[in-house]
C-alpha cells in the first residue's frame, strides 16, 4: 500500500526504481471507463500523450495480456479473469516497473488462477518488470523466484519458495 502510495508513509523511507502499477483483488474497484480500452488509456491521462502515443500503448499493453481483440468491448461483458488482465494491462501501458498484485486470483476458478499467474510470470520475464504478488495460495509459489512469509504483519521467513511452501504445510498438519 505505501509502494504504490495508496497510504502515507509515516516514518522510515522507501526508494523504487520508477513507476508503480497495481493490481486490486478485485478487478471491479479499479476499472472504471465502459470499454476495455478506454479503461486502458483511462490510467495514461496524466502523462499527456499524444492520441497516437495512447493509441500505440493500449495496444501493447492489451496485445501483451491477450486482449487486444476485447477492446472494444464493454467491461460488464468480461469474465473474472479478463477484468484482471484488463487491470494488468492498464498497469503495464503506464510502463510499470513494479506490478503489485494484491490476492489477484482470490475471485476465478482454478483453471483461471493459473493462467492468471503463467501470464503474469511471463510479462515479467518479458518486459524486465518485478511483481510483488500477495497470496494465500500455496499452489501460486510454483511461479516465482522468492518468497516471503509474513505472520502477525512481519516478515517471518524468506528465500526459496519451495522451501518456504513446504515449511508452511508443516506448520498447518
Amino acid at each position: 500500500m505505501l509502494l504504490a502510495g495508496l497510504l502515507p508513509q509515516q516514518t522510515g523511507s522507501i526508494e523504487k526504481g520508477g513507476p508503480v502499477g497495481f493490481v486490486f483483488q478485485n478487478p471491479d474497484h479499479q476499472l472504471v471507463m465502459p470499454t476495455v480500452g478506454a479503461d486502458v488509456a483511462f490510467g495514461l491521462v496524466k502523462d499527456n500523450l499524444s492520441m497516437q502515443q495512447t493509441r500505440e500503448r493500449v495496444e501493447e499493453a492489451l496485445s501483451a495480456v491477450n486482449l487486444w481483440h476485447l477492446r472494444r468491448r464493454p467491461i460488464y461483458a468480461l469474465s473474472g479473469g479478463q477484468k484482471q488482465r484488463v487491470a494488468i494491462a492498464g498497469a503495464i501501458a503506464q510502463h510499470c516497473e513494479i506490478l503489485l498484485l494484491d490476492e489477484p486470483t482470490a475471485l476465478l476458478d482454478p483453471d483461471s488462477q493459473i493462467d492468471l499467474v503463467r501470464q503474469v510470470q511471463a510479462l515479467v520475464k518479458s518486459r524486465g518488470l518485478t511483481a510483488l504478488w500477495v497470496t494465500h495460495r500455496l499452489a501460486e509459489l510454483d511461479y516465482c523466484d522468492r518468497a516471503f512469509l509474513l505472520e502477525d504483519g512481519q516478515v517471518s521467513d524468506r528465500g526459496d519458495p519451495q522451501r518456504l511452501k513446504q515449511k508452511i504445510k508443516v506448520s498447518y498438519l
